[in-house]
């Protein structure tokens, strides 16, 4: 519709009208999403923050469609700030103590820090990767506070601030409690439906991220599913929203190819988890959902050895390898795009020590992630601590 983006405005207008008449006591705690999936890594810490301290919780979203902007959680005030000027608008101006998003990038494009107020932003991770190859450079350097999912984040940062002389950021080992969440999740659904790894015919979830060298972009995921149906696999391609939006025809070629094979399936969407759940291996390139899945399901994870998509061309001076690298062969196998022939043999492969396989990657785990299964309770408790300081402290 021709008016949709005027109306988006003035409702954007309103949002912001309404979130700056607020009186200072009810802006201590403002949380800020970029999207309708933000609120996966923020549900569980805005509840505690209400339950447990009685702190009251902005939220300012830009998703038009956020289901917070018709049933908000308890304690908390849910403003419509679109995408646009009017965001601008109110991050340049925000009177609020404490800011938290998952969104990088803060003050190096459109989104600044506060001219009016002292704010303190704190950057909350919605991905185990890396920080110096997945993200732009000085994607991280205007936050005050960062929690780290994992020691090698902490490691990445303290390195750049190292190389490019930045001010020394306030890191706290955090913790990943979407992973948490998928633990738990797939724990209650195999012992409600009996699901087991070892179960014929294996079910294979291809994952992978998007962009040029992706494999659906790419073409490789004819070549792919072709050999795995012939293996006799079941194979189901999850693509990456961005490849849904931005090519559809891949999706239409993938359906007029394999579409009548009955092992074949496209999930297009990715907020049901049960195929992952239900799966025995996944086949990625360097998507993010490849740590998770391995960490949550305890299955392997076969990376198809692509040119790997890095957003900052000098991520090569902070010296570590990034963990997305460094993990892989530890999660599973790394096979070349000219090797998928060999594919079904690495699955059974793995298949046949999975013992060994699953303590590999539990260890790896507990080496990767910090505070698992509780990391809530010290992530609100910090938080508060953070919003209770007084801007002259």
């Amino acid at each position: 519709m021709i008016f949709d983006p005027i109306r988006r405005f003035i409702r954007a207008l309103r949002g912001q009208r309404a979130f700056s008449t607020l009186p200072q006591s009810q802006r201590k705690i403002v949380f800020y999403a970029e999207d309708s999936q933000s609120l996966v890594h923020f549900e569980s810490i805005i509840r505690q923050l209400f339950d447990r301290f009685g702190e009251p919780v902005c939220y300012l979203t830009s998703a038009p469609d956020d289901p917070l902007l018709t049933e908000p959680l308890p304690g908390m005030k849910v403003f419509y700030v679109g995408d646009g000027l009017v965001r601008t608008i109110v991050f340049t101006g925000l009177r609020a103590d404490l800011l938290v998003m998952t969104m990088p990038d803060l003050g190096n494009y459109h989104i600044k820090r506060s001219q009016n107020y002292p704010v303190h932003y704190l950057y909350l991770f919605h991905a185990m990767v890396s920080t110096h190859s997945n993200y732009r450079k000085a994607a991280f350097d205007h936050f005050d506070t960062i929690f780290c999912t994992g020691p090698y984040q902490m490691a990445e940062i303290r390195k750049t601030e190292e190389v490019y002389g930045l001010r020394p950021k306030a890191l706290y080992a955090d913790g990943y409690r979407r992973l948490e969440s998928m633990m738990e999740q797939i724990g209650t659904h195999r012992e409600s439906t009996g699901n087991t790894p070892l179960g014929e015919p294996r079910t294979v979830v291809i994952a992978p991220s998007w962009g040029e060298h992706a494999i659906l972009e790419s073409g490789l995921v004819f070549g792919l599913a072709e050999r795995l149906l012939e293996a006799g696999y079941i194979t189901i391609v999850r693509p990456h929203p961005m490849t849904t939006k931005n090519h559809p025809e891949i999706l239409e070629a993938l359906n007029t190819r394999f579409g009548e094979n009955a092992l074949f399936g496209l999930q297009l969407d990715i907020r049901d988890k049960r195929t992952l759940f239900d799966s025995h291996v996944m086949i990625s390139d360097w998507s993010g959902v490849a740590l998770e899945y391995a960490f949550a399901c305890e299955r392997p994870v076969l990376f198809l050895d692509v040119p790997k998509k890095c957003n900052n061309p000098e991520s090569e001076r902070i010296g570590i390898i990034p963990v997305e690298v460094s993990l892989r062969e530890r999660l599973g196998r790394v096979i070349s795009p000219d090797a998928l022939d060999t594919i079904p043999q690495a699955i059974e492969q793995i298949y046949g020590d999975r013992a060994a396989f699953v303590e590999q990657i539990r260890q790896t785990r507990e080496a990767s992630v910090y505070n698992l299964g509780n990391s809530l309770d010290g992530a609100v408790e910090k938080i508060v601590e953070i919003a209770r300081v007084k801007p002259d402290d």
